[in-house]
Formats: structure tokens, sequence, C-alpha cells
């Protein structure tokens, strides 16, 4: 069975990283011949690529796809995609990303592809954007929705969202959580060595973040709420893990406001060093307005830190209000300071949130479960006509707690 993988770049983040992870560990399964397409990887983002690089035919770059919206570049990169998988003649075409999702599926219809299917990573419309942009958005994906076969995604609440929108049937989604090397975080430890390396004393309460330094991102509630907690409390440190366009915004602010001493820009870590960096965290915050499922939150669960995150998209399917964490109101900065206030003067509170959600997310999040379910999937909708499994998707509001 030929499988092509297509996302839009290769950059350092979540929807890559299960790309990556996804193709890698396919492509050890029997049967299966699993290849890679994607744009060039640009930006402060940092890039994945060279995790796919050394496996000999994986990897074939696309110049034409670039992600802002470009009419002769998409043109061209359909025609491509086309020409691509004409001449591939692939079994299954499984998109990942808004703009890759949007042309690969186009161009897996006009190709002939007999099954297509798209993960579903992150919403492309919602009202994190204007209703211009929301309506194009909207349309885009329920046109490619027509053709997409199934789709996979990574939280229960983006199948209600595009449900909603009137784009497939519930019969149609499949949720697979996002896998990645739970080992590392397990094993991740407080290291007084590298709190010192990073400036950080022994006692400094550290809330951590990792996400990529952009808008809706969080960056600017945390930063807000600062202030006021470091007035109360003068132990409170923020490590902030990653980089981007918006640094020297967020950089600029903090000094603005007096907390610059409290910050700690760590800039862009490679994925295999980030469960260094959320060892030495006591709680680790992500305030997305718009993610699928953010994998620092089940990430810093396997390394046992409590979490706090605001009520947006799949967040609530790991952070359990009062059980694993807390969860807030979008734009919620007293209750963040409240809750980082309370998990500051609690040590055992924040060991009891962080080790039931350690045993949450112990068995639900590897790789090899991911890659299992991804191979399952190919197998059923390749073998079977019309395949229409019923049941497949659960609504998250039905079963908030269930992995």
């Amino acid at each position: 069975m030929r499988v092509i993988h297509l996302i839009t770049r290769l950059i350092v983040g979540g929807a890559q990283e299960n790309t990556v992870a996804s193709v890698l560990g396919l492509r050890r399964k029997p049967g299966l011949e699993v290849t890679l397409v994607a744009g060039l990887t640009t930006g402060p983002e940092g890039s994945l690529e060279s995790l796919v690089a050394s496996e000999s035919g994986l990897l074939t770059r696309l110049p034409a796809l670039v992600r802002p919206v470009h009419p002769w570049l998409d043109w061209r990169a359909v025609r491509e995609l086309t020409a691509l998988f004409r001449k591939r003649r692939p079994d299954i075409v499984h998109t990942h990303s808004g703009k890759a999702g949007i042309l690969g599926r186009l161009a897996a219809r006009r190709a002939g592809v007999p099954t297509i299917i798209h993960t579903i990573h992150g919403p492309s419309f919602g009202p994190f954007q204007g209703p211009l942009a929301n309506w194009a958005f909207c349309s885009a994906e329920r046109y490619a929705g027509r053709f997409t076969t199934h789709f996979v995604v990574v939280a229960n609440a983006m199948a209600d969202q595009y449900l909603a929108a009137g784009i497939g049937r519930p019969s149609q989604y499949t949720r697979i959580l996002s896998g990645f090397d739970l080992e590392p975080y397990l094993a991740a430890k407080p290291d007084p060595a590298w709190r010192a390396r990073l400036g950080l004393a022994p006692d400094d309460i550290v809330v951590g973040k990792v996400a990529r330094l952009f808008k809706l991102k969080g960056h600017d509630d945390l930063i807000a709420a600062a202030p006021d907690l470091v007035q109360t409390c003068r132990r409170f440190k923020f490590l902030l893990v990653g980089d981007g366009l918006w640094r020297p915004t967020f950089e600029d602010r903090v000094r603005r406001l007096g907390v610059a001493d409290h910050f700690v820009f760590a800039g862009l870590v490679p994925p295999a060093e980030v469960p260094r960096y959320i060892g030495i965290m006591d709680v680790l915050v992500h305030l997305s307005r718009r993610e699928g499922l953010p994998r620092a939150l089940p990430q810093a669960l396997a390394a046992g830190k409590p979490v706090i995150a605001f009520d947006c998209d799949g967040a609530r399917e790991v952070c359990l209000d009062r059980e694993t964490g807390f969860l807030l109101a979008p734009g919620d900065r007293v209750g963040l300071r409240d809750r980082l206030l309370l998990l500051a003067r609690d040590a055992a509170l924040r060991g009891r949130l962080g080790g039931r959600g350690q045993a949450l997310v112990r068995d639900a999040f590897s790789v090899d479960r991911m890659v299992d379910q991804l191979h399952d999937l190919y197998t059923r909708l390749a073998g079977t006509p019309g395949f229409d499994r019923a049941g497949e998707h659960q609504a998250a509001s039905r079963h908030p707690a269930r992995l």
C-alpha cells in the first residue's frame, strides 16, 4: 500500500512532530510504502527536516507550497501535487495542516487517489479570526470535506467543531491522540544544576510555557498576570520555551512592566531537549486560543507536572479541572493569577494533580499506539469499499476524561 503524507512546513511544532513521528513509525509497518511531501521550512520556529532527511527517498520538498495565501503559488502547488500523485499512484493521500490540507486534497481528487485522509490538528476557522477570514476558511474546509474519505482528529473537540460547521458525518471521524516518546518525560526530574544554569534558584516557583512566540498562544495573558504575581510572591519565575516572530514584542513588554528579571526566554529548543526544561518547572500553563490538543499539556502531565489551560478546543480532554490541573475560561487572567498563587503555596496539591495527570496520559499518548491506530485505519479504509464505521467519534463534552 502506497501512502503519501503532505504538510505545509516542517517547523518545530505539534502538528509537525505528530506528522514526522507518524511517517517514521508507519514506514516500519510491513506492506506500507510511506513518503512525505512538504513545502520549504522557513522562519524562526526551527526545522524538523533533519529527523527525516536521513531516510532515503522519504522527503520531497515542494517550494510552491507556502503557508500564506498566494494565488499563483497555490495554483502551482495544486498542479505539481496532482502530477506527483498521478506519477506515484498512491493508495492513500494523508494531509496535515490547513493549507496543505486544502490544496493536497484537491490535488488528490484530481489525480484520482482512491482514499483521501485529513488530520485536523487544530481548527482552520473560529472566533480567533475576523468574519471574512472565518467565512473563507470555513467554506474551503466544507468544499474539501466533500471529497475527504475520512478525518483523523487529535481531540474530540475538533470533530465537534467541524460537524457543527456541516463538514462530514460523525462516522467519518476517528480520534487518534497525538503520541510522543513518553519515556524522557516520565523520567524528567528537577535538575538543580540546569535550574542554576538558567538563572533559577532552588526555591523559585517556575511557571513554564512551551509554545511558539506568536499570536493566539497566550503569552500576552501570562505576561499581563506576571506583575501581580511577582508583587505577591517574589519567587515566581516564568520560563518560556520556544521562539517566534513575536519574541522582540514580548521581551519589550516584560521590560516595560518591570518584570524582565523574572522571565527566562529559553529560545528555540530541539524537541529532544524539551523534557529537560519541563523537568525543572513547577507548573506548566498553556493559554492558547486555537489548538487541537496542545502536546505540551500531556507532555507536562507525563512529567508529573500540574497544568493550567484555557478551555479552548481539546484542552479539556487532558486538563481535567481540579484533577490534573485547572481549566479556565479563555482570557480569565484573574483566575490564572489565583490558580498560580494556589499552586505556589501548596506543593502537595502540585504533586497530587501531577500524579493524576501522569497516570492519565501514560498509556494513551504513546507513539506506538498512535502508529498502530493509523495503520489499522489505513487497512480498514483501503480494504473495505465505502468503509463507514459508525461510532468512531464521541463528543468530548460527554466524555471529557475518557482517553
